[in-house]
């Protein structure tokens, strides 16, 4: 039997504020097999980024255990990519020597790390842009900037936060598309936030929808949309029945 490759079981979460304590996380329970695209929804502030913070390692639950491939591991930013809501490209680097960072990290000399970059940069579309400075990239390319830089971390969890929150609808949708042409190639097991629950239904093999703080798991759906996947699903017929019934689960 294969294990999931992360596996959350009952994680708890409370923060003290100003003397008060809240609830964020109230019994979060949730799996994500190897090579699975797993999406999650939920209202903002339900605590989303909190549990991508606690799957990292930033943060420990309360109460709940967190499995990568069966085993409670405590060093578990070693065995997690995580790119959050903002790219955080440091301004002072080019493309190039902003995706090699985590290489860097790792150890590996900067020459290595330039050449492995170099060979992904058509993949990303930025072949064109390795000399660029952060400022002179639109919303898009910083994106998929931040992106490579988290693939580069040669991790088999990766963890994006609302990567396409900020975008305009045209050029999330072609992210989008862009995004699981990526996975298909590297077919890392991916959790990723969303809002907008089409880009959930286009993007994941499940969804899980979060209640409003303290989140719990409201409801698992599984997503049989064939793939590879295009634009032209979204109008389908059984695309829109998802899309009400994680509407509808949203909504209750």
């Amino acid at each position: 039997m294969v294990n999931p490759r992360v596996e959350l079981r009952d994680i708890c979460k409370s923060f003290s504020t100003n003397g008060q304590t809240v609830e964020v996380l109230a019994g979060v329970s949730l799996r994500a097999m190897p090579g699975e695209f797993v999406t999650i929804i939920g209202p903002s502030g339900c605590g989303k980024s909190t549990l991508f913070n606690i799957i990292v390692g930033l943060l420990e639950p309360d109460r709940g255990e967190v499995l990568l491939d069966g085993q409670a591991v405590q060093q578990r930013m070693k065995w997690v990519g995580y790119m959050p809501q903002r790219d955080l490209l440091l301004p002072w680097r080019t493309v190039l020597d902003n995706v090699i960072l985590a290489l860097e990290i790792a150890g590996v000399p900067r020459q290595e790390a330039r050449t492995e970059a170099r060979e992904l940069l058509p993949l990303f579309g930025l072949e064109n842009f390795a000399d660029y400075y952060p400022a002179a990239l639109s919303g898009g390319m910083r994106q998929r900037t931040a992106l490579l830089r988290t693939f580069l971390g040669q991790k088999d969890i990766l963890l994006l936060d609302e990567p396409f929150g900020a975008l305009d609808a045209l050029t999330r949708a072609g992210l989008q598309e862009w995004l699981l042409g990526v996975w298909a190639r590297f077919r890392q097991t991916i959790l990723f936030v969303t809002h907008d629950v089409e880009e959930a239904i286009f993007l994941g093999d499940r969804v899980y929808v979060l209640s409003p703080r303290p989140a719990r798991v409201k409801r698992e759906l599984s997503i049989p949309l064939p793939r590879p996947r295009h634009r032209a699903m979204v109008t389908a017929p059984d695309f829109a029945a998802l899309k009400w019934e994680l509407l509808a689960a949203l909504g209750d």
